[in-house]
C-alpha cells in the first residue's frame, strides 16, 4: 500500500496551486461580493486543461487521473470555493457524462466546447420536491411523433447563468420513480427554456444558480444514454461529483487552517502569541487531524474512481468526512480569530459561509450517512 503522492502528482498539485494563487485568489472576494458568475476564471481554467480534465486527450481532455483532478479541485477551492464548485459541476456532472453516455454525434457537438471553455455545462436534477429524494421527478417527457415534449421546473441549477448546454432529467414512465427517468442533453438557447434567478445564497455566491422552466419539444437525438436509464446515469455522475465536493471541502478547510495559523502567530495576548497557548494549539491539532483523515478518504475514493465503475460508498464517505471536517475547521478558525474574523468581508467569514454548502449540495450529510449505513448493514 502506497499512501504518498507520486512525484508527478506532487508537481501537478504545485502547478495548480500556483495558478490558483495568481489567477483565482485575486478574483475570489469580488466574486463573493458581487455574486457574478466567474466566466473569465472558468475560461482561464480551460487554458490550464482543467475543463474536461479527466477526459481522454482524443476527446479534447487533459487525460488526468481522478487523483490529480481531486488535487486540482482542492487547490482551486483554497482560493475560491465558487470556482471549484463550478468546475466540479462542469466536469463531473456534464463533461464526463457526455463522454461516457453520449452518442457519437452528441460528443462531437459538445465536447470540444466543454473542454475549451466555449461552452459551460449545467446539470438539472433537483426539483422543489426532488432533492435528497431525487427519484421523485415531476418534470415530464411525453413522447411525440418526432421526440419528446419536455415540461417541468428545476431548481438550484448551478452554472445555469452561463451554461450553453444542460443535462435535464424527466420522468418518461410516471409512477416508476428511478426506473422511469430519462436524461436529455438540451441546448440552453432552445426556445421554451426560461431562466429565473434564485434568491441570494449564504455562501458559494456567484455559482450561477438559477431555476429553469422547460416547455419545449426535443428530438430523440437529445436523449442522453438510454430511455428510462437516466436515474442510473445521474447516480453515476454524482459519484464523481461527490469526490469533487470532498476535494472542494478540503480546500476550504486548508484555507481556514492557514488563516488560523497566521493569526495565531501574529496575535498577542498576555505577552505571548496566542499560538503559544494550549487552547489554540489543541484546536489547530484537531483541525489538521480531521482534515488529514478526510484527505485519505478522498484520495481513496478518487483512486477508486479510476479503477471501478461503482464507488457509491467510497464517494459518500469522502464527502461526509471532508465536508464536516472542513466545517469544523472553519468554525474553529472563527473562534481563534474572534472579532477579527467575525465581521463581514473577512476571509474567515467567507470560508465559514462557503463551507456550509458542502454538507448540502450533491447529497446532504444525512443522505451520505444513509448510503453508508446501508452498506454497513449489507443492504447496498
Amino acid at each position: 500500500m502506497i499512501l504518498e503522492l507520486t512525484e508527478e502528482q506532487q508537481a501537478f498539485r504545485a502547478s495548480v496551486e500556483l495558478f490558483a494563487r495568481d489567477t483565482v485568489a485575486p478574483r475570489a472576494a469580488a466574486i463573493d461580493e458581487t455574486g457574478e458568475y466567474p466566466l473569465d476564471v472558468m475560461r482561464a481554467l480551460a487554458a490550464q486543461g482543467l475543463l474536461g480534465a479527466t477526459l481522454p486527450k482524443e476527446q479534447g481532455g487533459a487525460g488526468l487521473d481522478y487523483v490529480r483532478y481531486a488535487l486540482a479541485v482542492e487547490a482551486i477551492a483554497g482560493a475560491s470555493a465558487t470556482v471549484a464548485a463550478a468546475l466540479v459541476v462542469h466536469n463531473s456532472l456534464v463533461a464526463e457524462v457526455v463522454a461516457k453516455f453520449g452518442a457519437v454525434e452528441q460528443q462531437r457537438r459538445w465536447l470540444p466546447g466543454l473542454t475549451s471553455g466555449r461552452a459551460i455545462g449545467a446539470f438539472a436534477l433537483s426539483e422543489a420536491d426532488a432533492g435528497t429524494d431525487a427519484a421523485n421527478q415531476r418534470a415530464s417527457a411525453v413522447p411525440t411523433e418526432t421526440g419528446y415534449r419536455l415540461a417541468g421546473r428545476k431548481v438550484w441549477v448551478a452554472n445555469a447563468e452561463a451554461a450553453a448546454v444542460v443535462v435535464v432529467f424527466a420522468r418518461t414512465h410516471p409512477g416508476s420513480r428511478g426506473h422511469g427517468v430519462t436524461a436529455f442533453l438540451v441546448p440552453m438557447d432552445a426556445p421554451g427554456i426560461v431562466r429565473t434567478s434564485r434568491d441570494d445564497s449564504l455562501g458559494v455566491r456567484g455559482l450561477g444558480c438559477m431555476d429553469l422552466e422547460f416547455d419545449l419539444e426535443v428530438s430523440r437525438d437529445h436523449v442522453l444514454g438510454s430511455i428510462d436509464e437516466g436515474f442510473r446515469l445521474a447516480m453515476w455522475a454524482l459519484q464523481g461529483g461527490r469526490v469533487g465536493i470532498a476535494a472542494q471541502a478540503l480546500g476550504i478547510g486548508e484555507a481556514a487552517i492557514a488563516e488560523a495559523v497566521k493569526y495565531a502567530r501574529e496575535r498577542q495576548a498576555f505577552g505571548h502569541a496566542i499560538g503559544d497557548y494550549e487552547a489554540i494549539q489543541w484546536m489547530l491539532a484537531d483541525m489538521a487531524t480531521d482534515l488529514e483523515a478526510a484527505r485519505m478518504l478522498t484520495l481513496k475514493a478518487a483512486a477508486s474512481k479510476d479503477t471501478q465503475d461503482r464507488i457509491t460508498v467510497e464517494a459518500a464517505m469522502a464527502k461526509l468526512a471532508a465536508s464536516e471536517a472542513a466545517h469544523r475547521a472553519a468554525d474553529k478558525t472563527l473562534q481563534i480569530l474572534a472579532s477579527a474574523g467575525y465581521r463581514r468581508g473577512s476571509l474567515a467569514e467567507r470560508l465559514f459561509r462557503d463551507v456550509r454548502a458542502t454538507e448540502i449540495y450533491q447529497g446532504t450529510s444525512e443522505a451520505q450517512r444513509l448510503i453508508i449505513s446501508k452498506a454497513v448493514l449489507g443492504d447496498l
